[in-house]
């Protein structure tokens, strides 16, 4: 289902002769500028806002037609970020200009959605050597003129499954650690050597010296790599990079196939892919969201934590535990549910969280989500009968017994646990049965 959002733009992004005028529209007022200046690093930008662009308009599952969905840019205090999904939702690509890379003031902060049409694809491909790359975030008129005519009002489609997916992929991603760092060099020569770009397998990366050697059997140390021909939007920016860095979590002998994220470092920017699990598997059904989003306390939680961040480009956790009284891990759960509703991140590479704001009301994830909508009805219907760290379920004419590890991790006896192991969050009957708990206990 989609989520039509209408956006207004002054005009269409286009290279002038003064360099790149990109248009942005939302933010706190209509069509702020949180942003003017020039990119120090032109054509390393040029080509992370390229890549960043291919992968919302590919679909790596089922190729079709080009998504042409819009990337969402996001100015706080010295940074600009970049963001999409793919159409299939199964790799999130972000470019973040850091302080380094900006010759400007940011005068503002804001969310939008950034106007990369094909005009615009064409020049920045053009943007080269020392060609000076000015950018101007967010004019403030609402009258759009195009070489062809003006157009006052614009609607873009914005799908309910990229709010699922940054739900998901900021929480996914809080729990990776940096797992290898290999020379631009040699990310180039392993580049070359992936499978091709159709290919459907899952590998594994394993650091060795320099670089990465790639096998078919997790191992503790390595990094999955699903459908490895998705990394292809890097290699545009792989001329501009210093490093190449891989991120994930703790792997060991026989593990499934877990997501990763592979960056690229230039200095003054970094772009990033976050892979999912398996190239048919889109983010916005992970369900690694969903313990932060049955949570009850946790919402009040939410509130007082979203009314004290700042658009820093950091979120220092313990800061905001002093601000708002609260201890640690409270603030990490209320941001991990302010996140289901878009508005913070994750950043792997500084191991922090990030604001932004998405055109989403906080509700419409929860909304969205079948698997809490069951589970909500399940407990409000008294189908849960617990029974210490066991209980069961009595749901479809059904009973289903819930049983609860020593790991805190929950196992089921219905087909969907049967089918994805607890590799894609909980299913409703053991979700249900954690909201009847007190307190609410973590789910795997």
């Amino acid at each position: 289902m989609n989520a039509v959002q209408t956006y207004r733009y002054l005009q269409p992004s286009a290279l002038r002769a003064a360099g790149l005028d990109l248009q942005t529209c939302g933010g706190p007022a209509a069509n702020p500028r949180f942003f003017a200046g020039f990119l120090t690093a032109p054509a390393a930008a040029a080509a992370g806002l390229l890549a960043v662009a291919e992968v919302a308009r590919t679909r790596y599952h089922q190729p079709v037609n080009p998504a042409s969905l819009d990337p969402v840019v996001t100015g706080s205090r010295g940074r600009l970020r970049f963001e999409s999904f793919s159409g299939c939702c199964g790799v999130y690509a972000r470019m973040d200009v850091l302080p380094a890379g900006l010759d400007g003031e940011i005068s503002g902060h804001g969310t939008t959605n950034v106007d990369v049409n094909p005009p615009l694809r064409e020049a920045l491909a053009r943007v080269g050597g020392i060609e000076p790359l000015h950018v101007a975030v967010g004019p403030d008129d609402l009258t759009v003129s195009t070489m062809d005519g003006s157009v006052v009002e614009r609607k873009v489609p914005l799908p309910g499954r990229w709010l699922r997916g940054f739900a998901e992929v900021h929480v996914l991603t809080a729990g990776f650690e940096p797992r290898a760092e290999i020379p631009a060099t040699e990310a180039a020569a392993f580049l070359r050597r992936l499978p091709a770009a159709n290919d459907r397998s899952v590998l594994w990366a394993v650091p060795a010296g320099r670089t990465l050697r790639l096998t078919s059997r997790p191992a503790p140390g390595a990094v999955c790599l699903a459908g490895a021909g998705r990394l292809a939007a890097l290699r545009g920016v792989l001329r501009h990079a210093r490093t190449l860095r891989v991120y994930g979590p703790a792997v060991r002998a026989g593990s499934p196939a877990v997501p990763s994220t592979w960056e690229l470092d230039t200095g003054a920017l970094r772009v990033s892919l976050t892979l999912s699990p398996e190239p048919y598997r889109g983010f916005s059904g992970e369900g690694a969201a969903l313990a932060a989003l049955a949570g009850d306390d946790v919402v009040d939680d939410a509130e007082l934590v979203g009314a004290l961040l700042n658009w820093d480009p950091t979120i220092d956790v313990a800061a905001l535990a002093d601000a708002a009284a609260l201890p640690d891990e409270r603030v990490r759960a209320a941001l991990a549910q302010l996140g289901t509703a878009g508005r913070v991140g994750y950043d792997v590479a500084d191991g922090a969280y990030f604001h932004r704001v998405m055109p989403y009301d906080v509700g419409r994830a929860e909304r969205d989500n079948p698997r809490l909508l069951g589970a909500r009805a399940l407990v409000e219907r008294g189908a849960v009968e617990r029974d210490g760290e066991d209980a069961t379920v009595r749901a479809d004419a059904e009973t289903y017994r819930v049983r609860r590890h020593p790991d805190g991790a929950y196992s089921c006896t219905c087909r969907w646990w049967a089918r994805h192991r607890g590799q894609r969050g909980p299913c409703r009957h053991a979700l249900a049965v954690s909201m009847v708990a007190a307190p609410v206990e973590a789910l795997s």
